[in-house]
């Protein structure tokens, strides 16, 4: 099997379904996203972590893997069989979070991005999922959109913010609040 096709060298590429949409529609914006927020997942697990915060984003990257399947599914034409997501993988992040919450010094102030290497991903993990809640919210008002998508990537965000503060925590890193300037 080769790599290129050749068949989008003039700015279209197909949904599973078979349907020509061009490169920048919003379906592919959701799922590039999904794809760019999995890269860095796989970055974070390439760190110095624990080994269960490894398994837990290697599950994540296979939920990404799932969500990017579902948005790149023409929900009208598809007749393919896509994996599925479900609300035990968004009780997952919520239980992995409550985990760490347990062990974290309450929340008082906002937190800046930064510390080391290993929680900067972690942040830029955050923001991606945030940009691609933002467009598969905004896909959803125009076609077909599973519901647990938004969900898991709205928790996956917290959950993202959450292991940041715990590396950090286990690091002996101080967080660097944000104190405004009034």
């Amino acid at each position: 099997m080769k790599i290129y096709t050749k068949t989008g060298d003039k700015g279209f590429t197909s949904l599973i379904g078979g349907t020509r949409v061009a490169k920048y529609h919003l379906r592919i914006e959701s799922y590039g996203t999904i794809d760019e927020l999995n890269s860095y997942v796989g970055l974070i697990r390439d760190q110095d972590i624990a080994v269960h915060d490894k398994d837990v984003l290697k599950q994540i990257q296979d939920r990404l893997f799932t969500i990017g399947s579902l948005l790149a599914a023409d929900p009208e034409r598809s007749k393919m069989v896509t994996p599925d997501l479900h609300m035990a993988d968004v009780e997952l992040l919520e239980k992995e979070m409550d985990s760490m919450n347990e062990r974290l010094p309450e929340l008082r102030h906002f937190i800046l991005p930064g510390g080391n290497n290993t929680i900067s991903f972690c942040h830029i993990a955050r923001c991606i999922c945030r940009r691609a809640e933002r467009i598969t919210v905004h896909l959803a008002e125009e076609s077909p959109v599973d519901e647990k998508v938004n969900i898991y990537l709205n928790r996956l965000s917290d959950y993202l913010f959450t292991l940041a503060r715990k590396i950090g925590n286990e690091a002996k890193i101080p967080e660097n609040q944000w104190i405004p300037r009034i």
